[in-house]
Formats: C-alpha cells, structure tokens, sequence
C-alpha cells in the first residue's frame, strides 16, 4: 500500500547537543502527531454526520505512544492492539486513506470493508489489528512474538492494550508464557484512566499497573505517555532487551484521551477541569515547543506541515467516499486459506 512519509528510525544520541533527539526526529513526530489528530478529528465529523457507522474510538490525546514508539522500530517489526486502533497503522507508514476507506465500510479499505472502526488490519506493515474482544489480543501478542523466536527472526512485538483489558485472565496466561519462553514481545498498557467509563481506582486494588508484570519477574515500570521522547526511551530499551533475546518487557504508558471513550459517550465520570488538566500537557505542542525553542522550523514550515497534514486528510475522505462497496460476494472470501471451496450467491 501507499505510504505517506518515511520516518526517522534512528535518533542522535549525542548527550552533548541541545537535545538528544534530533532535527529531523522532532519534525517527524510533530507531523506524523499531527497527521493522528487531524485525521482523527475529522473521523468525528465524519461519525457525526453518519457517514461512519458502528462503534468509533478516537485516539485523541494518545498520539505520544504510536509517534515514540515507531521512531524505534523497524517496519519489519510487529504490532497488534485493541480496538482503539486508526493511529497505529498510519503511524507504521499506510496512507490515511486505506484507514478512512475501512471506516466507510468500502471495498479500498485495509480490511477490505469488513472490519470497520475496530478492525485494521495490514499483511504489508505488518499490523496485526484491531480486535473488538477485550483483552483478546494480549495472548495473540504473545504468539506472534512466538513465531518469530521460533522460526529465528530477529523481530519484536508490541502488544497494546487499555487499562480495562489487564483484567482478563488471559492477560497472566500470556505474562507466564512469554517469560517462561523469553518471547520477544512488548506489553504496553495504555492507561488513560478509564477502562470505558470506570477509573483504574475502581476495578483493582493495584492502581500501579506496572506492577502487575513483577509476578513473573517481568522487567515492568512506568512511562510517561505525554512525552514522546519518553515513549521513544522506553521502547528502545525495551526492543534491545528483546532482540538480545532476553524476552518480554511490561510498559504501563500513563495517558489520557481528550474524547470519550467511545462517539456514543457523555462522559459524565470526569469533569471539564480534569480533561483541560491533561491537554495542558499536550504531547503535540510539546514537540513543536521544542522545535520552536531550537529554532528548527519558521512559521511558514509550520504552516507548510499543517498544508500537507490538511491535504492527506481532505484525499482521504475523498478516497473514502468514492469508493465501492463490497459487492455480496465478498462475504464468502477471505474465510478460508482454500479458495475453491464451492459457496452460492443469490
């Protein structure tokens, strides 16, 4: 498929410079953060005039923990999380549009049409999804972090999945036999507060979730997922433990979503105060006040990222609306590897 955009996969580690990060990473992150929102806005609009239909769950706010973590990996590397899930497969490099395509239930889509919101999928980047089963995803992390150790890849996996989900028992059945094993694989717990609409401090007595990973003797700790270049740390160190086979790690990455939960919520478990607490501390004008402090971009190459940005999405809706349905047949393909299997369409 498409991509939009090479991104930086490697960062200065010059602790002498300004920053360790450089130039060029930071212009990476700002664009690709900002690329997540905008589209991501403009996926509300779209839910709102109906034209997406179905379960819809933005990743407003979250955009650090997909920014920080792809300017480490390698494309070859893998990804899988919940259904919380338009960010990731644009931050691997697909093009908006195949995104935006799926959501409308069109043919061009990633899935084809047939996953909608909450089921991206992509052979190509090497995304595992979007799965709609809460927590269901965790132990298929731990399997395609398997594979690879099996067959002698050099690879990682990162699993995500929300602070609701490490409630599913399946979750402890995964940490054993990923440290049991020394999977390559990468738990990242992204904790925005609110597993739907109920607080961490209501569903467990352990509200450091990093914690849950010591059981097993798990290397575990928390991340601040406001902060790109926090995010890009963790995961590094993470990746290198991994690739030197040493197995998995636990990342619990202390977010927040703007939005609610789902399109569908009023919100009515938090206050206004609390949610402008949190976009005080927003990771995409973090950046660019770091870019702006540094004197690495002027305004017109602000204006010019955000031209291009407003551009993608504005050819993805495009792409989206003009796209076919599935035609019938389409419900009977892709459900078996065989392909000759007989099947009647009336």
């Amino acid at each position: 498929m498409e991509k939009v955009a090479a991104k930086s996969k490697k960062a200065s580690t010059d602790s002498k410079s300004a920053t360790k990060f450089s130039k060029e990473t930071y212009m990476n992150w700002y664009e690709s953060m900002l690329l997540m929102r905008k589209f991501e806005e403009k996926t509300g609009h779209l839910y709102i005039q109906q034209k997406i239909r179905g379960f819809c769950h933005l990743y407003i706010g979250q955009e650090a923990l997909v920014a920080g973590a792809e300017s480490v990996l390698r494309r070859e590397d893998r990804v899988i999380t919940a259904y919380r899930d338009h960010a990731h497969p644009i931050g691997r490099g697909m093009h908006p549009k195949y995104v935006m395509a799926e959501m409308m239930a069109k043919v061009t889509g990633c899935s084809k049409g047939k996953g909608g919101s909450m089921h991206m999928f992509s052979k190509e980047f090497n995304f595992f999804g979007g799965h709609g089963i809460v927590g269901g995803q965790i132990p298929l992390g731990a399997g395609i972090a398997f594979a690879d150790k099996y067959n002698g890849n050099d690879l990682v996996t990162l699993c995500y999945m929300g602070d609701g989900a490490v409630r599913q028992g399946a979750l402890h059945e995964a940490f054993n036999m990923a440290m049991l094993w020394k999977l390559p694989v990468i738990f990242i717990i992204e904790n925005n507060n609110y597993a739907m609409g109920t607080s961490v401090e209501r569903t467990s007595n352990v509200h450091d979730l990093w914690k849950l990973g010591l059981a097993y003797d798990m290397p575990s700790k928390a991340v601040d997922g406001m902060t790109v270049e926090a995010v890009h740390e963790a995961i590094e160190e993470a990746v290198a433990h991994a690739r030197k086979g040493n197995g998995p790690t636990l990342l619990e990455m202390k977010t927040y979503r703007y939005k609610g939960h789902s399109m569908s919520d009023a919100q009515t478990y938090r206050t206004k105060d609390e949610v402008k607490e949190y976009q005080a501390q927003d990771p995409i004008e973090k950046v660019l006040a770091t870019i702006k402090k540094n004197k690495w971009a002027t305004d017109a190459d602000i204006e010019a990222i955000e031209k291009r940005v407003d551009d993608i999405v504005a050819e993805s809706v495009q792409f989206g609306e003009e796209s076919p349905y599935p035609t019938a047949d389409e419900l009977y393909k892709d459900v078996y590897v065989q392909d000759d299997y007989p099947y009647i369409v009336e």
